[in-house]
């Protein structure tokens, strides 16, 4: 068929749904327009509403009065991590025992019947309040750390078996149900007693044993914890994920798929180090469609901030130490040849480097592949560079090509500690407008749902919230914390759509509204541009469009 003909046929087509009001289509051309029409899963038309009117027929939906956006894209997500704390018990916020008991009786009605509860992070906000700015009245909680016994939740699970962990591993907790199966008892090296009786406390090699215990998850669990996952994305307007996905999670995303269950476009990024075995099984970049596909490839070059892992030229004014390095760079030269093979396949790495020392040695080792492998078509990432040592290693990244994946609800949420470990490095610390000014594309989203020290919402609204004032949900500190690296909310906007669909390749089918894209929209209760930044953090979406389908919608 020809352009002419398709064409033709564009022009006197039904749509099935008409949104008119305000649109902020992304496209630099004409990012504004009145009117949008869909027919099937493709945008129809775009444009003033006398142009989209024609397309209106008898079986039309029509929805007036509205900001449309395209939907979102989210640059980094750990989905089955998200479902399973969704679904089971999310302790991040809990350092008592009414909330430690109200947390784990909720999760114990929505798991299926036999599943066991594990993880939770408890305590994670105990030393820094969560919306803290760790700033002068915002500093450290004195009272001694929250030390939950299997007393306080035994009696509300006498047949759901609970295996939990303090945030930071250095305590585990288990109730007498997982004791019982795991055949756990004082005699076990590492089960605290008293009377001989179990306290429920482990050690990390005795809740190790217990874990043993625990039977492989069900698929009737994983799709449950897929449902949650799905319904939250879709309340937040997002309609493609970046996401962090292995075999397993691929069985499921399938399954929701042939159940007609999938709201979400996913492109799936395996971990760097399984890229010989996909070249082995003749497994390319981009092989699926549209709804599921193969994408870059993951590394991991040090540790997260969270627990001062992230490698640093100057020690942490904490522990004294610099950080560390993780597996894929041991042994030495490791790194750059997964990264050469995979540039030799065609695949678009994208690696996770966070402290300063960790983000220049990564930048190294990418030049070295680029010099080595010669000029090429890349779209490469480097994941979080979250703490730059200055201004000019935006310069360098702007000259190698790259791509600054980062999340900026980590901003509002670090702020609570980042100074009391770095200090006046914090200075660089998710450089975003550094980054903007220095020409490196932005590319936005939540590493939802965090790590085992925070809990990062999936809402890209308040990820904008985040970029364009740097302040936390109450608006501390005044004025934004490092308030030169606010971006604009149409940078901010750009970076969740545009520059994310364009990070993945899929440039020309998503991430605009454009006729002939995928009808991917997020249709918002008002006109963000219409208050200040502060207000982004009340602004909701009501409709979720995912090729064409309303996915959700707020009546």
């Amino acid at each position: 068929m020809n352009l002419l003909v398709c064409c033709l046929l564009l022009a006197s087509q039904s749509a099935d749904l008409v949104i008119t009001g305000r649109i902020w289509t992304g496209d630099s051309a004409r990012p504004w327009a009145e009117a949008v029409a869909i027919a099937r899963d493709q945008i129809l038309a775009v444009g003033s509403a006398a142009a989209v009117m024609p397309h209106v027929g008898p079986r039309t939906r029509r929805i007036g009065g509205r900001f449309v956006t395209p939907g979102f894209i989210d640059n980094h997500t750990h989905f089955a991590q998200a479902g399973a704390l969704l679904l089971g018990a999310n302790l991040l916020d809990v350092a008592d025992e009414k909330a430690l008991a109200r947390r784990i009786r909720e999760a114990r009605d929505r798991m299926p019947p036999g599943a066991w509860l594990v993880g939770g992070d408890w305590g994670a906000y105990e030393a820094w309040a969560q919306g803290s700015t760790g700033q002068a009245g915002g500093g450290a909680r004195a009272k001694p750390p929250f030390r939950p016994l299997r007393a306080m939740i035994d009696s509300i699970t006498p047949r759901t078996p609970v295996l939990l962990s303090r945030w930071d591993r250095s305590a585990w907790l288990a109730n007498a149900r997982a004791l019982e199966l795991a055949g756990a008892s004082c005699e076990w090296a590492g089960v605290e007693c008293v009377d001989a009786i179990p306290t429920g406390h482990l050690t990390q090699a005795a809740a190790d044993r217990v874990r043993a215990a625990i039977p492989a998850k069900s698929m009737e669990q994983r799709l449950a914890e897929a449902r949650v996952a799905l319904a939250e994305l879709a309340s937040f307007g997002i309609t493609t994920i970046h996401d962090i996905t292995g075999a397993d999670q691929l069985e499921v995303y399938q399954e929701l798929r042939r159940r007609g269950e999938l709201t979400v476009r996913i492109f799936a990024r395996p971990t760097l180090d399984r890229v010989e075995g996909l070249r082995a099984q003749g497994i390319g970049p981009g092989f699926g469609d549209d709804m599921i596909r193969l994408g870059g490839l993951k590394g991991f070059v040090d540790g997260i901030m969270g627990n001062s892992s992230a490698r640093f030229y100057q020690p942490y004014l904490t522990s004294g130490k610099l950080g560390e390095w993780r597996t894929m760079m041991d042994p030495p030269g490791n790194m750059e040849r997964l990264l050469l093979i995979a540039d030799s396949a065609g695949w678009w790495p994208m690696v996770h480097a966070i402290g300063d020392h960790g983000i220049d040695t990564l930048l190294t080792m990418y030049e070295r592949v680029f010099r080595a492998n010669g000029p090429k078509a890349r779209r490469w990432r480097v994941i979080h560079t979250q703490v730059i040592r200055d201004a000019g290693v935006a310069a360098r990244m702007k000259r190698l090509g790259l791509i600054a994946e980062v999340q900026p609800f980590h901003a509002i949420d670090d702020m609570r500690w980042m100074e009391e470990r770095i200090g006046p490095r914090s200075r660089w610390a998710y450089a975003f407008r550094t980054l903007e000014q220095a020409g490196v594309p932005l590319s936005f989203g939540s590493d939802w749902p965090g790590t085992n020290a925070a809990w990062y919402t999936s809402n890209p609204i308040i990820g904008m919230y985040a970029a364009t004032t740097r302040q936390t949900l109450d608006g501390k500190p005044p004025g934004g914390w490092f308030p030169e690296e606010r971006v604009s909310l149409e940078t901010a906007l750009r970076a969740y759509t545009v520059v994310n669909a364009w990070a993945e390749g899929a440039e020309t089918r998503k991430g605009m509204v454009v006729t002939g894209a995928l009808a991917d929209l997020a249709v918002w209760d008002a006109d963000p541009f219409a208050t200040p930044p502060s207000t982004l953090r009340d602004r909701k979406v009501v409709m979720t469009i995912v090729g064409g389908r309303i996915v959700r919608e707020v009546q």
